[in-house]
């Protein structure tokens, strides 16, 4: 029979009203809030980031792929879409790759093991993207950057970017005349779904003119692009450039697996493309916002951590007290014979019950408040300055497991310390006490 063990669960399951009672109370309720605010952090910087990262890749794509030539938008050089690493491209399944052996954490030189990408390339869609100045009704202008789209566009995203009208419509055997401009644009430009535009292109210093139509207007939410960009068909871009059919401005690849994402651009750079054609993915073009989301860990384990040590501080301060309160026991104890290492058993698996209710409670409080805030989006956001307007939840089964058993872990070892006190407490003292 495990007699510390046995006296541990007498101790915690007594109902005999006392100080400590209240003391324990106070613990399991300070865990439950330091561990429901651990859940809560990590699920809405989880959501948080993925939400962003989603919407990014969903308006760009994973690559790009352009003339090396080609440094700003501004002055753009056509590649062919005919070229025969265009058609390869939507072959690429799994890669093999080279990587390198880990020994406690460090790479071992010269050793490599043969693995595989769980994916390749999803699909791929062409683009071009030129500036212009659009002329409303109201004779209010705005620059503006035109990303063009083809008939091999994936509109799934931009239709969830949505608010008013329709896609445009790259399906036409003519040139189609649509556009749609984000909602921060329509507000600028006084214009709504229908209204009519005038857009001023320029090339060779000729200033090229074009009506279009505002078929649909989108919110990603990336006020930072919206202000910016407006999309239409790529034939519209192609005449005003004076590019044949098959030349386009650059080519978007989306990949089965974001984890494969370097992988997968590099082997197209250094195993598709031509010397004359250069591949950079969206983390490198756009580093400033993926480093921002980056920074965002740094928050999270900031809170992690004080979360932590308001719990430890607290077990501390309980498991001092019962042991106080429980001096008379343990001097019993000793004189009956029992060692200390015994002794302070008993009060860690004590302890062990009130971190684990803690822990249980800390859950439901945590889980709770996640799923009332991804129902209802109760926490709302600046849209301008964090990009969503609703603060986006995302409780993962892992991560939740590791907070958990950090949690159960971490402050029970820091709580062996506090009952060496057991070991200054001797039973001729301690019954004297009592």
């Amino acid at each position: 029979m495990n007699l510390p063990y046995f006296i541990a669960r007498r101790l915690a399951f007594s109902k005999e009203p006392s100080f400590t009672r209240v003391i324990v109370r106070i613990a399991i309720v300070a865990i439950a809030i330091s561990l429901a605010v651990m859940i809560i952090t990590t699920a809405m910087i989880t959501g948080f980031k993925k939400e962003i990262t989603n919407k990014i890749f969903g308006f760009w794509g994973h690559i790009h792929i352009t003339d090396s030539s080609n440094s700003t938008n501004f002055d753009q050089r056509p590649i062919d879409r005919n070229d025969e690493y265009y058609h390869t491209l939507q072959d690429i399944e799994t890669i093999e790759y080279q990587s390198p052996d880990n020994v406690m954490g460090q790479e071992v030189e010269d050793h490599y093991t043969t693995e595989m990408t769980s994916g390749g390339v999803k699909y791929v869609q062409v683009y071009a993207m030129i500036p212009g100045i659009i002329t409303a009704k109201a004779r209010n202008f705005e620059g503006i950057m035109f990303k063009g789209v083809g008939d091999d566009y994936h509109w799934e995203v931009m239709k969830d970017f949505l608010v008013d009208g329709r896609v445009i419509d790259t399906q036409s055997d003519s040139v189609s005349n649509d556009i749609m401009i984000s909602k921060v644009t329509s507000k600028r430009l006084k214009m709504n779904v229908g209204d009519l535009m005038i857009v001023s292109f320029f090339k060779d210093r000729k200033q090229i003119r074009k009506r279009m139509e505002v078929v649909g207007i989108y919110n990603s939410g990336l006020d930072e692009y919206d202000r910016k960009f407006a999309m239409t068909d790529i034939r519209k871009l192609q005449d005003v450039m004076g590019w044949q059919s098959n030349q386009v401005g650059g080519i978007e690849v989306f990949v089965d697996n974001l984890e494969d994402l370097d992988l997968v651009s590099d082997y197209i750079y250094y195993d598709h493309l031509p010397p004359s054609i250069y591949s950079q993915t969206i983390r490198e073009k756009f580093s400033s916002i993926f480093d921002w989301l980056e920074l965002q860990d740094i928050n999270e384990l900031v809170i992690l951590g004080l979360m932590i040590i308001v719990a430890i501080i607290n077990m501390i301060t309980a498991l001092l007290i019962l042991i106080l309160d429980r001096t008379k026991m343990i001097g019993t104890l000793k004189a009956l014979g029992a060692s200390n290492w015994a002794v302070r058993k008993i009060f860690l698996y004590y302890a062990a019950y009130i971190v684990l209710w803690g822990i249980l409670l800390g859950n439901v409080l945590g889980l709770s408040i996640c799923w009332l805030q991804k129902k209802f989006g109760i926490i709302e956001l600046d849209e301008a300055s964090y990009y969503i307007s609703v603060a986006p939840i995302d409780v993962q089964g892992s991560n939740l497991l590791l907070i958990n058993v950090a949690c159960f872990v971490i402050t029970l070892i820091f709580l062996v310390l506090p009952t060496y006190l057991v070991t200054r407490i001797t039973p001729i003292k301690a019954l004297r006490f009592g």
